[in-house]
């Protein structure tokens, strides 16, 4: 992962490879979502607005919610444990692991394990702990990090990952997918039957109920429960929701958001361990409720991104992410999402990820697309603005100063003058502008050649 480089210097360097497999990714991607939920439904936009304030209800009540939440999962036979840290929820796993004598794990796609480093801390104890989301277990063997909240390798070709089985023992070089796909299937499933222990993350909690529900295009996460004693699930505070009913809602947007299918291939609804009269599944269940910064970020005034559903359709139709890949954002969450997440859940180091506000266009297409409507660009704002308050990173380099924007772009007078001698742009070299911090911005981007100027004229001519 990208730990030094600001995220303009990131793009500017990046492989022209990676680019082109990350763009095209998200392209199709993005259609894809368009094409679906404008067949599907007649006014898409406001079932975005509807679960967005289902959501945000949950949030303003989020202490009542857990607490049902909690009962319920142990009226449902699951013991439930409490992480107000990272390094909190990976010390519990592992006295979970011991207390069952486990030694071998297999995981499903969590992003809070990704926040906690789960893996290489259980590897640190002396677990054997293995990725079993395709995407995932690549990144894993690459020792990479994902690039993506739903698609980890968006950054890698098909040549990448031969290159990478070949290099672990899992065959001969052979780039065809099909193959690919086979022999992580011969791998994994090993593996499964290997482990004594499951882990998965929570897409949902039903606060109602307290079932558990995992959506997977895989079946992985199937897997990781069916053959092994003890199955552990990692569940931010903000994944529930009140009802069983409310997941419709939310099911039915989820899958169209993140990858364009009415729905995914599997759609699991999890009660607790195994009943007696079951011949297969966990004989326990832990879940535990991740704090890691949340109660922060939910007393902050940019609580609405705890909404987000982790669809990944705000990355996909971002240009920005487009042009950098998720390594650019120096976290786990890339993208909108990760530019206003990741700074929050800095804590103290906030100023360390200052800059991923200013890493917008503020076009507004996160916003449009997301699935529970989060007002990402006026987040992005307040951050930007929180940033600017406490003194933290002035922005990406070679920013110029605003101030001489802003007084030319509230003077109508000073604002027409400037589109009259507009035209006079496209001969000025860039040597010749006299701030030092224009010139450095200049040096790394083309502005395009000056068209303005003429609307009035046009306006004035229209009846």
């Amino acid at each position: 992962m990208n730990t030094s480089q600001e995220i303009d210097a990131y793009a500017r360097d990046i492989k022209k490879d990676i680019r082109n497999a990350v763009y095209d990714g998200c392209k199709k991607t993005s259609e894809k979502r368009y094409s679906v939920l404008a067949s599907d439904f007649k006014d898409a936009d406001a079932l975005r607005e509807m679960a967005g304030k289902i959501k945000q209800h949950t949030l303003e009540h989020l202490d009542d919610y857990l607490q049902k939440a909690e009962a319920n999962l142990q009226k449902n036979g699951a013991h439930v444990h409490w992480a107000m840290t990272g390094e909190k929820a990976n010390e519990i796993i592992a006295d979970i692991m011991r207390q069952h004598n486990c030694k071998r794990m297999v995981k499903a796609k969590s992003m809070v394990s990704e926040e906690t480093h789960l893996v290489s801390y259980l590897e640190k104890q002396g677990f054997e702990c293995v990725e079993t989301d395709l995407g995932e277990f690549i990144v894993q063997i690459d020792g990479d990090h994902p690039s993506h909240i739903v698609k980890p390798i968006v950054h890698k070709n098909r040549r990448d990952i031969a290159k990478s089985f070949e290099r672990e023992g899992l065959g001969d070089y052979n780039d065809d997918p099909t193959t690919i796909t086979r022999r992580a299937r011969v791998y994994l499933r090993n593996k499964y039957i290997e482990a004594d222990v499951g882990l998965t993350g929570a897409n949902f909690v039903s606060a109602e109920s307290g079932r558990i529900v995992l959506i997977t295009n895989e079946g992985n996460a199937r897997f990781c429960m069916a053959a092994n004693r003890v199955h552990i699930a990692i569940v931010g505070i903000e994944k529930l929701v009140p009802r069983d009913r409310d997941l419709a809602i939310f099911l039915n947007l989820l899958a169209r958001s993140g990858t364009g299918q009415q729905l995914t291939v599997y759609t699991q609804f999890i009660g607790g361990p195994k009943a007696s009269s079951q011949p297969s599944g966990p004989e326990h269940t832990h879940v535990i409720f991740v704090d890691n910064r949340r109660s922060e970020v939910l007393a902050s005034e940019c609580k609405e991104i705890l909404r987000c559903i982790r669809c990944g359709a705000c990355l996909n139709v971002c240009p920005v992410y487009r042009q950098t890949s998720g390594h650019a954002y120096r976290s786990i969450y890339p993208g909108p999402v990760g530019a206003v997440l990741s700074p929050l859940l800095a804590g103290e180091k906030f100023p360390e990820l200052s800059d991923l506000p200013k890493a917008s266009s503020l076009c507004g297409a996160c916003n449009e697309v997301c699935p529970v409507n989060i007002p990402i660009p006026d987040l992005l704002l307040r951050l930007r603005d929180k940033a600017k308050r406490e003194g933290a990173k002035k922005g990406m380099k070679g920013t110029p100063p605003m101030g001489l924007w802003a007084t030319l772009a509230s003077q109508p007078g000073m604002w027409q003058a400037g589109l009259a001698a507009g035209h006079t742009m496209n001969y000025i070299p860039t040597e010749m502008i006299p701030h030092p911090a224009a010139q450095a911005w200049q040096a790394s981007r083309k502005l395009p050649k000056f068209q303005g100027g003429e609307f009035r004229k046009w306006f004035k001519n229209r009846n």
